[in-house]
């Protein structure tokens, strides 16, 4: 057996399961008045920790906030970032960015997809879980989510009629005036 003293903690606790305070996981009314820092996306009962971003996630994120929020009444849209979305009724992800039109939804949360989610690539993040939650943001009536490598600016577009390449770094938002040049979010 190894020494548990290496990982700073005793071995009679290693071992040991961890038991659920509650069997029935956290209710969401309770998930939804606790902040957390980083925030965390809660599913199912469960809070989940998300992989935070790095410099150059981090970096991707806000000029993308920036540059779509001064295009906001050109384009008829609100931007807001790591917001909870009710995209079922035991589901609240949150995306990196996104896109409501307007008017606005009511309340704190929206229950109500976004037209764009998007997702901007962490290290840590692993593709099969990224594509899981597309699929499952997909199935939940998010019209469209926007997967973003943040190093390279290649991107990919996801609908519920299949994968899209994004050419030239630039997306062009099916059904509305809605044109993002990483380029120039980079740029800006």
């Amino acid at each position: 057996m190894p020494d548990m003293a290496d990982y700073g903690i005793h071995e009679t606790a290693a071992f040991q399961p961890l038991l659920p305070i509650n069997p029935a996981g956290m209710p969401v009314e309770e998930y939804l008045r606790t902040p957390y820092s980083p925030d965390r996306e809660y599913r199912d009962g469960m809070v989940l920790e998300r992989n935070v971003g790095d410099k150059e996630h981090s970096r991707l994120q806000a000029r993308l906030a920036q540059y779509l929020g001064r295009r906001r009444k050109q384009w008829n849209i609100e931007v807001y970032t790591e917001l909870r979305v009710q995209v079922t009724p035991k589901w609240y992800p949150l995306p990196d960015v996104c896109i409501y039109t307007l008017p606005d939804f009511e309340g704190r949360y929206p229950s109500e997809p976004p037209l764009l989610w998007i997702e901007i690539l962490s290290q840590d993040d692993l593709m099969k879980d990224v594509w899981k939650k597309t699929s499952d943001l997909l199935q939940g009536g998010v019209p469209m989510v926007w997967i973003i490598d943040p190093t390279t600016l290649e991107s990919e577009l996801r609908t519920s009629d299949g994968i899209h390449q994004v050419i030239d770094k630039t997306l062009l938002v099916p059904g509305s005036p809605i044109e993002i040049s990483l380029v120039d979010v980079m740029e800006e």
